[in-house]
């Protein structure tokens, strides 16, 4: 393994040891940890490169490794591990200079022991029993917010829980260098998606502003005809296009502007450096038709969206991305719109008016073109499809006014009972843990939003850390979740939030 890798994000590993035993010792320990470094470096399901550091011996060494983990934008997180007794004083100023995501790895280089040749030589370079307790004692100590790891490298679940870690520190690392642009405000009288915009910065990292959606008019109107040709052409190689979209079709005319609004809209984010966005159908300005084709492929290629001016789920939507990278499965903006309550296993149809991202079905989209009700413009075109099916995970964000709440629910993707051939849409269709009754009473009793992100490309593992790294109340439905469990949960989270909040 080298010092470098070829992917864009990394992980620094650290090794703890002292200078007690010698540099014999220490030159073993540099050669034990930086081969364990590059087994999980090599692992095919490692998100980033993992960089292995030299020793650490000092509290001088660690404060300067750390303040350069912080300052370096590859660096999205850092592995320590103790492979010898590593007085953990001297890990007060730097774990307190961190400002990086952080995972404790409790391992050590040898697998089994050597029963018939064990001795003390190798006991004093092998104790990282020792060491890492003595380590873990001072993380809380200080209250670091870390994952801890225990397990050894060879075994597949050990490095599968540290590429989870990763996971998760590749999409806090999106979020907190977040610019997001509102196309209008957000939809009149509507309370979940409003929200403390400064607040969002100071916890989360991201920029929100907003910009007049003729700002966007402007760009979109300046857009040249050859790119507009380029994106049809593409559309009629990737997708399934209706008859009147054709070439040759009555409503060729439509796909163009779907064309024109996303080459201008790309422009717009491209040029303002932003990775999230939202729109509201109350605030058209100039623009021929509601955004749908636009916002679906560009959240395709990684940004993140909210409708109606729904900026905390847009965040959601490009940090889980971010996170999701080289995995498969999708991430999408979602909204619950109708229940399954039988005959049958109960469902939930989720789906938005357009915007709903290809990356969660394996067919072919059909790009179809239907009037909308609302907004009062021409009919937008859109793609069509119905998610693949799988394991997945639905998380939505509120603002409670003292703190941000994320609500998951663990679900399965499955087919609809019936082809939806009269749904204009993409869609949908899950069964929620434990139950369509549990899961819905625990949602409405935590104040989940009709807007979320649903997942089918990152464990419930990787929400769960992505909510400890950021400190934020993460309230999760699954399998063994009940009602009267479920609110004394959301009675402890907020005394706990207001007690920490006031340290």
């Amino acid at each position: 393994m080298s010092t470098t890798n070829t992917r864009k994000h990394e992980v620094w590993f650290l090794t703890g040891s002292q200078g007690l035993y010698g540099q014999d010792t220490l030159d073993q320990v540099a050669d034990q940890s930086r081969e364990l470094a590059g087994v999980i470096d090599d692992d095919p399901g490692m998100p980033v490169g993992v960089v292995w550091k030299p020793v650490l011996t000092d509290s001088t060494g660690i404060r300067a490794v750390m303040m350069a983990a912080n300052a370096d934008p590859a660096c999205v997180g850092v592995i320590a591990w103790m492979h010898t007794f590593s007085p953990a004083k001297m890990w007060i100023g730097g774990l307190d200079a961190l400002r990086k995501p952080l995972l404790h790895l409790h391992t050590q280089s040898h697998r089994s022991i050597p029963w018939a040749t064990i001795d003390m030589n190798f006991m004093n370079l092998n104790q990282a029993a020792h060491g890492d307790r003595e380590f873990g004692y001072v993380q809380t100590r200080l209250g670091v917010a870390r994952t801890t790891v225990a397990g050894h490298v060879s075994e597949p679940r050990t490095v599968e829980r540290v590429a989870e870690w990763a996971r998760a520190a590749q999409g806090v690392a999106a979020m907190r260098s977040l610019r997001l642009a509102r196309f209008g405000d957000n939809m009149r009288d509507v309370a979940v998606t409003e929200g403390d915009k400064v607040e969002a910065e100071l916890h989360f990292g991201v920029s929100v502003n907003t910009y007049a959606v003729n700002d966007l008019v402007a760009v979109v109107d300046a857009v040249d005809e050859t790119q507009v040709d380029a994106l049809v052409a593409e559309y009629d190689d990737t997708f399934d296009v209706a008859p009147e979209l054709r070439p040759d079709g009555p409503r060729r005319e439509s796909l163009r502007d779907g064309a024109r609004i996303e080459a201008g809209l790309r422009m717009f984010l491209v040029d303002g450096g932003f990775g999230a966005f939202t729109t509201n159908f109350e605030d058209l300005g100039g623009l021929r038709q509601l955004p749908g084709l636009a916002v679906q492929r560009l959240m395709a290629d990684g940004y993140g969206f909210g409708g109606e001016g729904d900026w905390k789920t847009s965040i959601l939507v490009h940090t889980f991305k971010a996170a999701a990278v080289g995995s498969p499965g999708g991430t999408s903006f979602m909204e619950d719109y109708t229940y399954h309550f039988g005959p049958g296993p109960q469902r939930i149809l989720g789906s938005h008016m357009l915007e709903v991202c290809p990356t969660i079905t394996e067919s072919t989209p059909t790009l179809e073109i239907h009037p909308l009700g609302i907004g009062g413009r021409e009919d937008p075109v859109r793609l069509k499809f119905s998610a693949a099916s799988g394991p997945g995970v639905v998380v939505g964000i509120c603002d409670l006014g003292d703190r941000f709440r994320l609500v998951g629910n663990e679900i399965k993707v499955v087919p609809p009972d019936e082809a939806l051939t009269a749904l204009p849409v993409a869609s949908a269709v899950w069964e929620p843990a434990p139950d369509l009754a549990t899961s819905a009473e625990c949602w409405l009793t935590a104040g989940g939003p009709h807007h979320t992100v649903l997942t089918t490309a990152l464990s419930v593992s990787v929400v769960e850390q992505m909510a400890d790294m950021t400190r934020t109340e993460l309230a999760l439905i699954g399998p063994a979740t009940s009602t009267r469990a479920f609110q004394q949960e959301l009675r402890w989270n907020s005394a706990y939030h207001r007690l920490a909040a006031g340290l």
